[in-house]
């Protein structure tokens, strides 16, 4: 005989269970929590912060499979909308992610607590990488690492991409976005930022009722949801910490797309024009930042140690990730207010196909610059195996790739590493 395990609950746990039970049948079955626990919002992230690996899309796609799948803490529209956002915003992807997921289990203070607890272990990370890489003049080991490495964090953003489109992406209209957003990317060599505004428009045209007068598609009604010689480092003063400052700013303000789109800003500002890193030091700033776990933007933080010590890593570290926590706290409000209407959730389907196209291209480009010999290309399609067919977790595979890499590296010498 079968137990109603809802009519055998206290009545108060009753009326609770009811409750979710109505919110669940009202949103087509996904399950949905209204509220989490700070200390858990902070437990959660310090620990992604410090195992997830792999760049944006990696982030992303573990958060989907953690905050959906498992926990159960959002619902997958919620997270396509989170992720369809944060894309169309200015900074990185995968920190804006985790803030807007934090915003909507626990509200303002969550997002400001689990967005710095994601940042904190990488920062401390790579804080110590840099002081270590100072201290030495050069750590040729670290060199080793990214040969083996890089070619694994490509067939992880590859695999993470294959996760959100299955998470987002629903008919052929989002799929033509994706392919033009593709297109663009690999041909212009950058994420270009008019792009996911235009593809969000193409989104309201074709999903919304702002031309029509019609109602939107039940697949978009279904989705709406209750929301060398390292150089020394220069004197701490605070002229030139405010330089870092307003320069990480900018680059958190004005750089679209995922973090990966950062680096030709960063190279430009910081070796070509103000010439505070030499061109190897640069490229040892972004394998570290390619190579550590958390957002991959987190390269401003051995930037900033190299140029002004620890307090240059800590400000341009604050500088590059403030004003992704303003714009998710001024957007995410402003969505959930709104999330209903028809022309927003068909700009957040047309962004969200272009970020799949972006990412995409970014991994095509990414590729081209880390998997230079037949060792790379064997890493690269081997760790494509693991992750399809074995599933293996991506501290795994990064540990496996590492020691490839330091073993490999002695032995062949390659001279195209950190060069391309």
């Amino acid at each position: 005989m079968d137990v109603d395990p809802i009519n055998q609950a206290p009545a108060g746990h009753r009326r609770q269970a009811m409750r979710r039970a109505g919110e669940s049948r009202a949103m087509g079955g996904e399950p949905s929590i209204s509220r989490v626990k700070i200390s858990e919002l902070v437990g959660y992230f310090l620990r992604l912060g410090t195992l997830g690996f792999g760049g944006p899309a990696a982030l992303c796609g573990q958060m989907e499979r953690e905050l959906v799948q498992e926990k159960h803490w959002l619902t997958k529209s919620e997270m396509r909308d989170a992720i369809a956002v944060s894309q169309a915003l200015p900074g990185p992807l995968a920190i804006q992610v985790g803030i807007f997921a934090s915003y909507m289990r626990g509200g303002f203070w969550g997002a400001w607590a689990g967005g710095w607890a994601f940042i904190l272990p990488n920062f401390l990370l790579v804080a110590a990488l840099a002081a270590l890489y100072v201290h030495f003049g050069g750590l040729s080991w670290m060199t080793a690492v990214f040969y083996g490495v890089s070619p694994a964090i490509i067939a992880m953003i590859v695999h993470s991409c294959w996760r959100l489109t299955k998470l987002g992406m629903e008919d052929k209209v989002q799929w033509a976005i994706a392919a033009a957003a593709f297109l663009v990317t690999v041909i212009l060599k950058a994420e270009v930022a008019v792009l996911f505004m235009a593809a969000g428009l193409v989104g309201v045209l074709y999903y919304g009722s702002l031309f029509r007068g019609r109602r939107p598609p039940s697949t978009v009604a279904g989705l709406v949801v209750p929301a060398g010689v390292a150089a020394a480092p220069h004197a701490a003063t605070l002229p030139v910490i405010g330089k870092l400052v307003l320069f990480f700013l900018k680059a958190g303000s004005l750089t679209f797309g995922s973090g990966l789109v950062i680096v030709p800003f960063l190279e430009k500002g910081l070796v070509q024009e103000s010439g505070w890193l030499s061109p190897r030091d640069f490229l040892i700033a972004v394998a570290v930042g390619m190579m550590s776990p958390g957002p991959v933007v987190i390269t401003a933080t051995f930037v900033g140690f190299l140029v002004a010590g620890f307090w240059g890593s800590l400000a341009s570290t604050i500088a590059i990730f403030l004003p992704s926590f303003l714009l998710v706290l001024i957007v995410a409000p402003v969505l959930q207010r709104h999330r209903a209407n028809p022309n927003v959730q068909g700009f957040i389907k047309g962004t969200y196909g272009a970020a799949i196209g972006t990412i995409l291209g970014a991994s095509v480009l990414l590729g081209g610059a880390v998997v230079g010999d037949d060792l790379t290309a064997a890493i690269a399609i081997a760790a494509l195996v693991l992750l399809f067919r074995f599933k293996i977790s991506n501290p795994v595979l990064i540990a496996g790739a590492a020691i490839i890499g330091l073993l490999a590296y002695p032995l062949l010498r390659p001279t195209w590493v950190l060069l391309r």
